[in-house]
């Protein structure tokens, strides 16, 4: 038995999602769309899968994630514009597809079992109406027709999942007009009604548009339940196979993100393979702190990453120019990411009130700051993203003879692999104690923006992580760092990374970052 998985397709209903990333490697909890077609199938089927819009990224995931699986790989030319279409990626196949098999999108999830290709048949569903999706007209459990879309009366959205077991009439059919190269399968499938075609219904999650996607992420259970990622359209993070997956569009993220694993061992898991836009570590048996965020379990932590900060011995010059990296990675880098906020979700930042408190317009606030004190900065071996969710309590049965591995680590400080900041790391650790991704999952917030435009916002939090930033706070202090540069830093975080993230998220971090940083400013007037 075989299974062909189109992924040729630029997938345009995705809008935004799939500028950057092929639509079947767009996150559905955990995983891409395309992990939760492959996993309904054995181990032994053989896989066809046709490759075009950003085809490498969809090689080197199913390569990395199922290296015991098999794999048959079809580039097809072209798979956008004049001559592209459904049914002409399939024509490209059709050498690799001499019997029976099993033809299913890549955006098409199911939850029941699959029925192999030994007759004719096609799945539909309920669940969505006609407007979007071609329809099967039934007459008990056969197919009498298969109509266009918006087609009226008893029929039932077509799900784009079918078994194929004439395959020479199928061939035959898609060979016999150009209107197959645009339709698709359905174009074969409808001359096989004269043979047989049986229907099926399933309980069916489409991924391919805007709302249905949010639909499958509310109802489909997470890949790995004991973590919180939030989704961003240029990388992710995915479960799959006993591995951790990372992908990103930006190729030199990557690759730094690989040497500097081998830079940070043991104290970061072992790369075992990567690609392009991605690399992979063996999952590693533990929980994330931020499932047991206890006071005492974070002093343990602060303990054993003394063993991780160790400064270098910079000469004058290297710390000047430390310093002066310092300087782009928390000034220009805020400024550019402020600005990117701002042209993105088309705020205009005048100046007003942020929960009942006025507070200048952000550059404002920025340009009242003491870039060079900001700047003079502790250099040490970092993480650069280090908050709960990426900080593992590993099992006491664990090879792994160290208390925890640290997830995630940032790519560079500035233009250093090797040398950051102490004060982003602890600013990066007082971040996750405001907010945390378990709150923002949950959707544990409120913001909102009156007529006058006045901002109010609110979140939960929990107490065990506020106690473990007064903790933080304490250690600051009796290690003789500055609690100022680390608040004033943690305000300059959440104006970052406020472009990055969805609305309204993206709002409340923005305005949070304005309401702290205010805060932190008046404190030492």
């Amino acid at each position: 038995m075989l299974v062909v998985i189109p992924t040729a397709g630029i997938g345009s209903r995705l809008k935004s999602l799939s500028d950057k990333v092929n639509k079947a490697l767009v996150d559905i909890n955990g995983k891409p769309s395309i992990s939760h077609v492959v996993e309904k199938f054995p181990e032994d089927k053989t896989f066809v899968i046709a490759l075009g819009y950003k085809g490498d990224d969809v090689k080197d995931f199913l390569e990395m994630a199922y290296p015991e699986r098999n794999f048959e790989f079809v580039y097809v030319e072209p798979f956008e514009g004049s001559g592209s279409g459904l049914g002409q990626t399939m024509l490209q196949c059709k050498d690799k597809l001499q019997m029976p098999f099993i033809f299913s999108s890549n955006d098409t999830i199911v939850e029941d079992e699959i029925p192999a290709p030994d007759h004719n048949w096609a799945g539909y569903s309920d669940k969505f109406d006609t407007l979007e999706y071609r329809s099967l007209r039934l007459k008990d459990d056969l197919v009498v027709d298969i109509c266009p879309k918006g087609a009226e009366g008893n029929v039932h959205p077509y799900i784009g999942l079918c078994g194929i077991n004439n395959f020479n009439e199928f061939w035959q059919s898609m060979e016999s007009s150009q209107a197959s190269h645009l339709v698709g399968e359905s174009f074969g499938l409808q001359d096989l009604i004269p043979l047989s075609v049986k229907s099926y219904q399933f309980n069916w999650f489409d991924t391919g548009n805007i709302s249905s996607i949010t639909n499958a992420r509310k109802n489909l259970p997470l890949a790995l339940s004991e973590v919180n990622v939030l989704p961003k359209e240029e990388e992710s993070i995915w479960f799959c196979n006993d591995k951790v997956i990372k992908f990103h569009v930006d190729k030199n993220f990557i690759q730094n993100r690989v040497k500097r694993a081998k830079l940070l061992a043991p104290f970061t898991p072992e790369i075992i393979s990567s690609g392009k836009h991605i690399y992979a570590y063996k999952m590693i048996e533990g929980e994330v702190l931020s499932r047991k965020p206890t006071v005492k379990n974070f002093q343990l932590f602060l303990d054993w990453m003394e063993g991780f900060w160790i400064s270098p011995d910079l000469n004058a010059d290297e710390l000047n120019s430390f310093n002066d990296s310092c300087k782009k990675f928390y000034k220009d880098k805020t400024y550019e990411r402020v600005k990117s906020f701002l042209e993105i979700y088309e705020v205009h930042d005048p100046g007003g009130k942020i929960n009942d408190v006025y507070i200048d317009d952000v550059f404002s606030l920025l340009d009242s700051l003491d870039w060079e004190s900001l700047s003079s900065g502790y250099p040490c071996r970092f993480h650069g993203d280090l908050h709960f969710e990426n900080i593992l309590i590993n099992q006491e049965n664990s090879k792994n003879t160290e208390k925890f591995t640290l997830l995630d680590w940032r790519q560079d400080f500035g233009d250093s692999l090797t040398t950051g900041d102490i004060y982003y790391d602890l600013a990066k650790l007082n971040h996750g104690f405001i907010i945390s991704h378990e709150i923002i999952a949950n959707e544990q917030f409120d913001f909102h923006l009156d007529s006058h435009g006045n901002i109010s916002f609110d979140f939960d939090r929990k107490n065990n992580l506020f106690y473990c930033q007064q903790e933080l706070k304490t250690w600051v202090n009796g290690k003789g760092f500055d609690w100022n540069k680390v608040d004033i830093l943690t305000s300059l975080i959440f104006l970052n990374v406020a472009c990055l993230h969805h609305y309204p998220y993206s709002n409340l971090l923005y305005y949070l970052g304005k309401f702290n940083l205010h805060t932190a400013i008046t404190k030492n007037d």
